[in-house]
Order: structure tokens, then C-alpha cells, then sequence
């Protein structure tokens, strides 16, 4: 029986941010990750801002960075598009195309320099709540150990296990899954370098499409459904996708990442006795774009935050641990809850009303690029906006 204070269970960049917070607050802190290479198979678009890397104290390395970007074009139906980079608007914030395979590994290094140990290959096969803790069946390289932990924290992505064996209602609706599907294509013509490029309605039902450079000609093409939404496979309609769009008809693939997506917003339950959950296990995830790396991070690093205060106060009860769900609430909940409601509202549209929007985009002078920017010129352009969207304004 191995014994530490935290197990944190999933390696990707929430649950490294836990075991390094958790770390930094003086835990014995064990990290575990299925994989034998932390970050590899990827199954993300890659993008990141970098207001949110400041936030998280990371600073961008030329080793994991593999482009930055200077804004984004929007493409409706019909192929109107609207440009949102810095030659049309003033820009906040930059943002970066990341390279994950590398930088899941550099989290993972800072939760190792912190103190925290970490065991790959390791998989986590069944869950069992002791008077004081939890009591996890491991496997690796064949053998089957255990470890007793007084706080799990499950970060095992968007197929979480670890959160439901443990009696927690954290479980993803199948309409609020989306099913992710991406090359990496070298031999992409962009119209503008430096932009990620999103392409909506019937191309990717329930989702959208997307271009994010990664340098030179390459780049990450993808796109996500909602599986009731059509009657094509993810792959068929990425397929038809290349094919149509000018700028990736003579490119090739040279990987291809699946994976799912959870936008229904945060789970029901993050939080239990000594257990939390963090990342795509717990919801954590912009219903409206479907990213989550930062936002998984701010949760993983709330959740390692007062799991280490609850080991110190010798407190890991769900009482003490509901200060998760009040900080992750305040900090990333309600932007999560806001763009619920412009997913909602953008899935109702037709190709026509997008299109429709797109035109009326054409004579709107954007300020900034922002989520709450492109409501505000929603709801001047729509009707139908101001009804499902005027309040978030």
C-alpha cells in the first residue's frame, strides 16, 4: 500500500496545475497518468491566450509556443467572413498556438519540481472511499498496487471514470458532448498568417470548424459535432471540410487526433467528501468554443489550492472542500454559464441567419476581440439576439 495525502489522477494541464498547487501547499502529492507520454496522443486545437498563461504564472517558451497569433476570422456558410485581428481592431491580448505534446510535459516538470511524484503508465481501475480517505487500484506495467489517498482529485478528462466510482454526479449529457475530430496538415495556403480561423453552420453541426497555424504551412484542421445533430460521422464531415475549403485543398494530413468535447458547462457535482474534480472531468471547458486549457487550469489550480489546506487542517470532508465550488464558481462559472447561453443561441441559427449575420458584421465596427464584443454587435444586428442574449450584456 502506497500512501500519500493527494492522489491527483490524469496528467493533462488541470490536473499537472493541481499536483503542483497542491505541491506548493506543502502535500505529499502523487500525480498518475494512463499514458506513457504525458501529452501524447493530442487531442486539442492547441489554442491558448496569453492573458490566460499570465494569469497561471507561465510564462511562454519558444519550446512549447509553436505560433502566435494576432486574431481571428470568422466564416459563415456562403464564405462571408469577418476579420478580427489587429490591422481591424485593437487586441487585448495576444494569444498562441501551443505545441501540447511539449507543453502537458513542462506542467507535469513543474508538479515534479514542486515535490510532487509522478507515476506514468499507471491507470486507475477501481475506486473505494474509506473512513478517511480513498483507496485507488492502480495498474502498470502489469501489476496491479494500491494507493490510499486523503484527497483524489480527478482530472481524467472528458471520459472521466474516477469522479462517477466515486458516487459524484459528474457525468456529461450525450447532447452536450461533441465529437472532435482534427489533422495536422502540412501544405495550408492561409489568406493571412498568424490567424485561427472558424467556419460555421452545416459544415460541422453543432459545432464548427477551424484552421490554427502552427508555422510555415502547417497547421491544425479539425472540427466538432454533436453526434444528434447529423447523420455523418466527425470524420466525414471533416473529410468533406478539406476538400471544400481553398485553404487546405492541397494540403495532407500527417496526424489525426479524436477525442471528445464536454459543452453542457460544469458537472453537477465537483465536489464530495475527499474527492474533487477539475479540467474536462469536471466541465471545465468555454461551451462556446469548446477550449479548455485554461480555464481546466484555473480549476486545477483551485482545486490543488484547498485540497492542500484541507490536508493541513487535517479537514477533507465535503464541507471543507465546498470552497472549491465557491471559488471555481466566482472565477470561471459565470463566463461559463454566459457562453452556454451564445452556444445555445448560435446552434439555433440556420446557414441563412448565419450568413445573415455575417453581412450585417460587414458595417459593424468591432472594438476589441472579446466574446461579450461579438454579443453586443449580436444583439444591434439581430433581433433574435436581443431576445436570447440581451441580458448577458
Amino acid at each position: 500500500m502506497i500512501e500519500t495525502d493527494i492522489l491527483v489522477i490524469g496528467a493533462g494541464p488541470a490536473g499537472s496545475t493541481a499536483a503542483k498547487h497542491a505541491a506548493m501547499g506543502g502535500a505529499k502529492v502523487i500525480l498518475m497518468d494512463k499514458k506513457s507520454e504525458i501529452g501524447s496522443p493530442k487531442r486539442c486545437a492547441e489554442g491558448v491566450s496569453n492573458n490566460g498563461l499570465e494569469n497561471l504564472g507561465i510564462t511562454p517558451d519558444p519550446r512549447f509556443v509553436a505560433k502566435e497569433i494576432d486574431g481571428c476570422r470568422l466564416v459563415s456558410p456562403d464564405g462571408t467572413d469577418v476579420w478580427l485581428t489587429k490591422e481591424e481592431i485593437d487586441l487585448p491580448e495576444a494569444g498562441y498556438c501551443l505545441e501540447r505534446k511539449v507543453f502537458d510535459k513542462f506542467m507535469a516538470m513543474d508538479a515534479a519540481r514542486e515535490g510532487a511524484e509522478i507515476k506514468i503508465k499507471t491507470l486507475a481501475k477501481d475506486v473505494k472511499k474509506t473512513d478517511d480517505g480513498f483507496i485507488v487500484t492502480c495498474e502498470s506495467m502489469g501489476k496491479l498496487f494500491d494507493i490510499k489517498a486523503k484527497i483524489i482529485i480527478a482530472a481524467d478528462g472528458p471520459e472521466s471514470h474516477v469522479a462517477r466510482w466515486a458516487g459524484l454526479k459528474a457525468s456529461t449529457k450525450a447532447k452536450d458532448m461533441e465529437s472532435g475530430i482534427q489533422f495536422e496538415m502540412c501544405g495550408v495556403e492561409f489568406e493571412r498568417e498568424n490567424i485561427i480561423e472558424f467556419y460555421f453552420g452545416s459544415c460541422a453541426p453543432g459545432g464548427y470548424a477551424w484552421i490554427f497555424p502552427k508555422g510555415d504551412d502547417i497547421a491544425n484542421v479539425g472540427l466538432a459535432v454533436i453526434a444528434p445533430e447529423t447523420d455523418k460521422t466527425a470524420y466525414e464531415h471533416l473529410e468533406e471540410f478539406v476538400a471544400n475549403c481553398p485553404a487546405t485543398q492541397n494540403a495532407q494530413a500527417v496526424e489525426l487526433n479524436v477525442g471528445g468535447d464536454p459543452v453542457g458547462g460544469i458537472v453537477k457535482e465537483i465536489y464530495g467528501d475527499n474527492i474533487l474534480v477539475c479540467g474536462d472531468a469536471a466541465g471545465q471547458v468555454n461551451p462556446l468554443t469548446g477550449g479548455g486549457i485554461i480555464s481546466g487550469m484555473n480549476g486545477g489550480m483551485h482545486a490543488g489550492k484547498v485540497a492542500a489546506q484541507a490536508v493541513k487542517s487535517g479537514d477533507c470532508s465535503k464541507k471543507s472542500l465546498k470552497e472549491y465550488e465557491t471559488i471555481v464558481q466566482k472565477e470561471i462559472g459565470k463566463d461559463i454559464d454566459k457562453y452556454l447561453k451564445v452556444k445555445d443561441y448560435a446552434q439555433s441559427l440556420s446557414d441563412k441567419e448565419l450568413d445573415e449575420v455575417a453581412h450585417a458584421f460587414q458595417n459593424v465596427s468591432f472594438e476589441e476581440l472579446s466574446t461579450t464584443e461579438i454579443v453586443k454587435n449580436l444583439v444591434k444586428v439581430s433581433p433574435k439576439a436581443l431576445l436570447k442574449l440581451g441580458k448577458l450584456i
